[in-house]
């Protein structure tokens, strides 16, 4: 496996590698990745897609290093997030489609995977604006769920995400995919309840509570200035935590057999009636 100095049309050089085993070390290591414990060692995630590496890119990600099958860059996507990759850099290792098989995420192989670094979510170190709106989400356990509710959190251009006692890591590659990249342009954190409600009650932001037995209706709720949106789990909702002073609790109409919606969609809900009551829903 011999480097490679390639250039892009910038003159930029690139340092690549060609490997074509599925065993060789380099890809064993990235695929490891997809192991929790493996991403917490290393402080690593690995981003599958071309537009969740666009966006880890745009937002500043270090990124450790790149695997790329080129016969599977077939799409506008993919290949400005190899043009990218090369214009900063970034150490490309460049693979068979059996190699990169070991790498890629279902039957969605776009061709390029990248292995990211980690960003800071520690609570301490998220900055929010004079009225922010933010997302809470305690002890969400499914990544897919996580990222949806990401996707809704960036759609309504809310200031911040906090995962609550998470039951996942907030960089799980399924989150990250599912988020469509916006994982990395949402401003996020991780902290236990307790932590998370000090956090906001010392910021003087107001908690709206999401209950399927509140008597609220949502609509009918204040949701401008400082307020932070509160959502439970898939399986139990929110815990008794998230009652008392300066929470509200309010609810969604569920006018069928089912008793609530998926957290992401409830989440898209209540944002959006924010962003209308704030006079911002354009």
């Amino acid at each position: 496996m011999l480097p490679i100095e390639c250039r892009d049309d910038a003159g930029v050089p690139s340092i690549e590698r060609h490997v074509a085993s599925p065993s060789n070390p380099r890809i064993r290591a990235a695929a490891r990745l997809r192991d929790r414990g493996e991403r917490d060692r290393r402080a690593l995630t690995i981003v599958d897609g071309a537009r969740e590496i666009r966006r880890a890119l745009d937002a500043g990600a270090p990124i450790d290093e790149a695997f790329v099958c080129e016969p599977l860059v077939r799409s506008a996507d993919a290949r400005a997030a190899l043009s990218s990759l090369r214009t900063r850099g970034v150490p490309i290792v460049a693979t068979t489609e059996t190699a990169f098989a070991k790498l890629a995420f279902g039957d969605r192989a776009e061709g390029i995977v990248a292995i990211v670094a980690i960003p800071d979510a520690r609570l301490e170190t998220l900055r929010l604006p004079t009225d922010p709106l933010v997302v809470v989400l305690e002890r969400v356990e499914k990544p897919g769920n996580l990222g949806a509710a990401l996707r809704s959190a960036d759609g309504a251009a809310a200031d911040a995400l906090i995962a609550a006692d998470p039951r996942t890591d907030l960089f799980n590659p399924n989150a990250i995919r599912a988020s469509l990249g916006t994982a990395f342009t949402v401003p996020i954190a991780a902290a236990t309840t307790p932590q998370v409600i000090a956090f906001l009650r010392d910021r003087s932001i107001r908690v709206v509570a999401a209950r399927v037995e509140a008597t609220l209706l949502y609509t009918d709720a204040d949701l401008t200035g400082p307020v932070a949106i509160a959502f439970g789990s898939e399986a139990d909702g929110l815990t008794p935590a998230w009652t008392g002073v300066n929470i509200t609790a309010v609810r969604l109409p569920m006018l069928g057999a089912a008793d609530s919606l998926n957290v992401s969609v409830a989440a898209a809900i209540l944002l959006y009636e924010a962003r209308r009551q704030r006079g911002t829903a354009q």
